[in-house]
């Protein structure tokens, strides 16, 4: 018997292994594919009864050789993690963050002497404003990948207000997995699978709206217990050991948050209204699209005039803020981008490491500096970056056994035949079991909507609980499934095991699967608004 549990990088290499052994017992098969525009993009997506039996493919000395493949899938997210873990590391060597957490707090203590905030309790509203506002990144536009540098700063936060690393990635990556299962406009889940099934995108959103808002009930609630409970016994925490790296910060009088904005700040606060001046112009108008509504509003050129007076106020008031105005600019940029233009993590890494040179270039650091700080932050966050390669070269063990198609296919027909709240109960947990195997949101549409949407037909269930029966089975085992490159990025950069992590949060997870069963019912047996 075990008395230690195993190195994350164990756990994924022995499901590597399990997955190889697969390859020799499991039959091989495969669908027939063909591109579909859903969205204004191209899918690949299953052709209907094309399911044909082929020889599977047994994996053997390539258990060692799917790390590099898995390099190869997730080559985008790997460099994504390298670039923001330097980029933010050179805006941590300014100290602006340490300024801005330790001027944070010092509002907190004021708003304590409020004694109506006092007794709801200041912490508690803070921890369920940033989980909301995550929430709702992740249900209208999807938020996954973003979700690392966000979990870079809420930690530190969360470690200074008394509570562990772990309440910080719940109140960043569980509030954002919340919203990307309980979608409201997600266009990689929600918008990708009911175009697929040939139904109004984002229609239902009224039925949506009222599960996103029970589901954020749930997890707010359970966050807020294990906060109070780390408050109370810091030495409770899971991480308690691993968190003194955060710990070591310090937050203390001995920060200087005057230190007055240099030449150097000022050149960057010139470049910068520079670069927005140009970019207002050639992108002056912004389209958005919201389900099949769309406005067009001169966004860049507000924002350039916000940032103008808000930039030269901070910069007035010390480097550490005009850094910070930086920061803040960018993510509001970032969101611009998302929606706007269908940024992705090339997009969001390019700005983050334009951010980190800006500010480094601000608080006077020399270029060598700049380098070294970057190459240092790089060097930190090597680890997560190589566990999200093994853990993608989990599914391409699956791939290269040619079983993958085979499991998709076993579990869809074994469907068939069962009453309507029985049937849509399977197709969620199917949904549930294929996430494991196939943790991208729109890969997963696309692979199973083919499927489950003419299957929804057949025994009588709207098309829209089958798309609901996907959204709720792809997003909440997410959080916590070893294959998702997201999942063990965050956790990488968090420094949290992942079996700590898991042990954590799957009490949460199975509570919150039944939650989403019973939310479900209703799709089959009620008149519901666009059902």
């Amino acid at each position: 018997m075990f008395k230690k549990i195993p190195h994350t990088y164990t756990i994924v290499f022995s499901i590597i292994v399990f997955s190889a052994l697969l390859t020799w017992f499991v039959p091989g098969g495969k669908f027939d594919r063909e591109n579909i525009t859903v969205s204004g993009s191209e899918k690949k997506v299953i052709v209907k009864d094309s399911y044909k039996s082929s020889e599977n493919i047994g994996q053997t000395w390539q258990i060692f050789t799917a790390m590099y493949k898995g390099f190869e899938d997730k080559a985008g997210i790997i460099v994504f993690i390298f670039m923001v873990g330097g980029a933010f590391y050179i805006i941590s060597e300014t100290k602006s963050i340490d300024v801005g957490i330790y001027s944070f707090l010092n509002s907190v203590k004021s708003i304590k002497n409020n004694r109506l905030l006092d007794f709801l309790g200041v912490d508690n509203i803070i921890i369920t404003m940033v989980m909301l506002l995550f929430s709702t990144f992740g249900a209208v536009f999807g938020m996954s990948e973003e979700t690392i540098p966000f979990v870079m700063i809420i930690i530190p936060l969360a470690i200074s207000m008394g509570y562990d690393s772990i309440v910080g990635v719940s109140m960043v990556f569980l509030a954002a997995g919340l919203g990307f299962a309980g979608a409201l406009l997600n266009p990689f889940t929600v918008g990708i699978a009911q175009g697929i099934a040939g139904i109004p995108i984002f229609s239902g959103i009224e039925y949506r709206l009222f599960c996103w808002v029970i589901i954020n009930i749930f997890g707010i609630a359970f966050v807020l217990r294990y906060a109070g409970k780390i408050k109370k016994n810091p030495k409770k925490s899971f991480v308690f050991k691993e968190d003194e790296f955060w710990r070591q910060k310090n937050y203390s009088d001995s920060i200087n948050t005057k230190e007055k904005s240099g030449m150097s700040a000022k050149i960057t606060f010139i470049l910068i209204i520079i670069s927005l001046l140009v970019f207002s112009i050639q992108y002056f108008q912004t389209t958005f699209e919201i389900g099949n509504s769309s406005f067009t509003v001169p966004i860049l050129p507000v924002l350039s005039g916000f940032y103008l007076l808000w930039g030269f106020f901070s910069l007035r008031k010390s480097v550490h803020f005009f850094i910070l105005s930086i920061f803040g600019f960018s993510n509001i940029i970032l969101i611009v981008g998302v929606m706007g233009y269908d940024w992705y993590i090339e997009e969001i890494a390019g700005l983050f490491f334009a951010m980190g040179i800006a500010g480094g270039f601000a608080k006077g650091f020399e270029s060598d500096k700049i380098v070294n700080s970057f190459l240092s932050g790089a060097k930190d966050i090597a680890s997560a970056a190589i566990i999200v390669g093994f853990a993608a070269g989990i599914i391409k063990i699956l791939e290269d056994g040619n079983i993958i198609d085979t499991l998709l296919f076993h579990a869809s027909e074994s469907i068939k035949g069962f009453g309507k709240p029985v049937s849509i109960s399977i197709m969620y947990f199917f949904q549930t079991a294929i996430n494991l195997f196939i943790p991208s949101g729109s890969g997963q549409a696309a692979l199973t909507m083919p499927l489950m949407s003419p299957l929804s037909e057949l025994i009588g269930i709207p098309k829209q609980a089958a798309v609901m029966a996907f959204q709720f089975g792809d997003g909440f085992t997410n959080m916590i499934t070893p294959t998702s490159g997201v999942t063990i990025g965050v956790l990488g950069v968090a420094k949290i095991p992942y079996q700590k992590w898991f042990k954590f949060l799957f009490p949460f997870i199975l509570v919150i699967i039944i939650v989403a069963l019973l939310l479900l019912i209703p799709t089959v047996t009620m008149d519901l608004p666009g059902f």
